[in-house]
């Protein structure tokens, strides 16, 4: 018994070795807590208090729906004043306010190199600071590199973008057509059909939220999916495949033709297509060489531009520094914007009108339907020359005997 407590006693003190791992992540705390007071200068916090006043701007409107265009939208958008209209609005545009930082930088740096310059000429410095002045011959021969280094960039981005409008015009397109399928085909089974539509009907949607950032899933399809529905769907880790499964699944449990069920499940690759494109534009940006090599132009271009313009325009190099900041990196902040198209894109418009075109579908099925039997029995009982009721096929054999002609 003497032998046994004290091997008792170990294996009860082995076990909480907690204490050295405490010990280590104390100085990860300690580390942790000076960090924050490192960047505590005022100059350095108001230098990046900018920036990040802007960017969240940006990111605040671009997750705002983007709305689909109607007549009425046309006519203001081609209208004589809406150059008026773009200007009043500038310092509403999100493309603006995103560039006070670059702009604001640029112009006070235009503001820098006038006021040495302009110190050293009147005698305020000593004369071994000299004047910061350059021929303006290597900017007359890089200016068209530029320019062709903005139109191709931008012209990359729109060509994502229009990439991504057909994309979804696709899926747009391969949900309508799929459920206008379902439902002239499935007849007997009104509830598995109508689980089916809003299956159909949640794609898209889910789509939408697997592409924009910070999407709400499960307040967007809480109307259109049951309880145990979205628990699926939210418990999957690709939301849009997940969906995609159920209809599958879902179509399997209908008594069909082999021929029907082969026509409806074929209408499930433009689904796959449609993922597929649309993550894939998601997840390859431009190459970034081509983005840094673009940036770093326009960078150097500017931060020079100054010294190259004092000989002829002296201190209106302050202004025409700020314009052509303004205009180069709007034009670059454009390309930057669309390149991720879905942001750009009126989806959540798309996908509620997708929604409504079906549920008005469904809705009028039935009335089609009786109205058209109607029609049928109308046509079938129409009145012979001699009063008698008679048959459209009988009608037509009497219209197209040798007597009647």
């Amino acid at each position: 018994m003497s032998t046994l407590k004290p091997s008792f006693q170990i294996n009860i003190q082995t076990p909480p070795k907690p204490k050295p791992t405490q010990t280590k992540f104390t100085p990860k705390i300690l580390c942790s807590s000076h960090t924050p007071k490192t960047p505590e200068k005022p100059v350095i916090s108001f230098l990046r208090s900018i920036p990040d006043w802007a960017d969240n701007i940006k990111e605040t409107r671009m997750k705002l729906s983007k709305p689909l265009y109607k007549h009425q939208d046309w006519v203001r958008h081609r209208s004589s004043t809406r150059h008026l209209r773009h200007l009043l609005s500038s310092l509403s545009s999100r493309v603006i306010l995103s560039l006070i930082p670059p702009v604001i930088a640029f112009t006070s740096v235009a503001g820098f190199i006038a006021s040495y310059n302009t110190a050293v000429l009147w005698g305020v410095l000593p004369e071994c600071f000299p004047v910061l002045r350059a021929s303006s011959l290597p900017y007359q021969l890089t200016a068209p590199a530029l320019a062709l280094l903005l139109v191709f960039r931008t012209e990359a981005s729109y060509s994502r973008f229009e990439e991504g409008r057909k994309a979804w015009s696709g899926v747009v397109a391969g949900v309508s057509d799929f459920a206008r399928q379902v439902i002239g085909s499935v007849e007997e089974d009104e509830v598995l059909k109508e689980g089916i539509l809003r299956y159909i009907m949640a794609f898209p949607v889910a789509l939408k939220c697997h592409l924009v950032y910070e999407s709400d899933l499960g307040r967007d399809l809480g109307d259109l999916l049951e309880d145990d529905d979205l628990a699926i769907v939210l418990s999957s880790n690709h939301r849009p495949r997940c969906i995609i499964q159920l209809i599958s699944q879902s179509m399997q449990l209908l008594d069909l033709e082999e021929q029907k069920r082969i026509v409806l499940e074929s209408k499930l690759t433009c689904f796959h297509q449609g993922i597929s494109v649309c993550e894939q534009i998601m997840g390859i940006p431009i190459p970034l060489s081509y983005t840094r090599l673009t940036s770093r132009f326009l960078v150097l271009w500017h931060l020079t531009l100054p010294i190259i313009l004092w000989d002829e325009c002296n201190w209106i190099v302050v202004p025409a520094t700020f314009v052509s900041a303004a205009s180069l990196f709007c034009i670059e902040e454009v390309g930057v914007l669309i390149e991720e198209p879905f942001q750009m894109l009126a989806l959540e418009e798309l996908c509620i009108r997708v929604c409504d075109n079906i549920q008005e579908e469904m809705n009028s099925e039935k009335k089609i339907l009786e109205t058209l039997i109607k029609k049928k029995e109308a046509a079938s009982r129409k009145p012979s020359q001699n009063g008698h009721l008679t048959s459209a096929g009988e009608q037509n054999t009497r219209t197209n005997s040798p007597s009647s002609r």
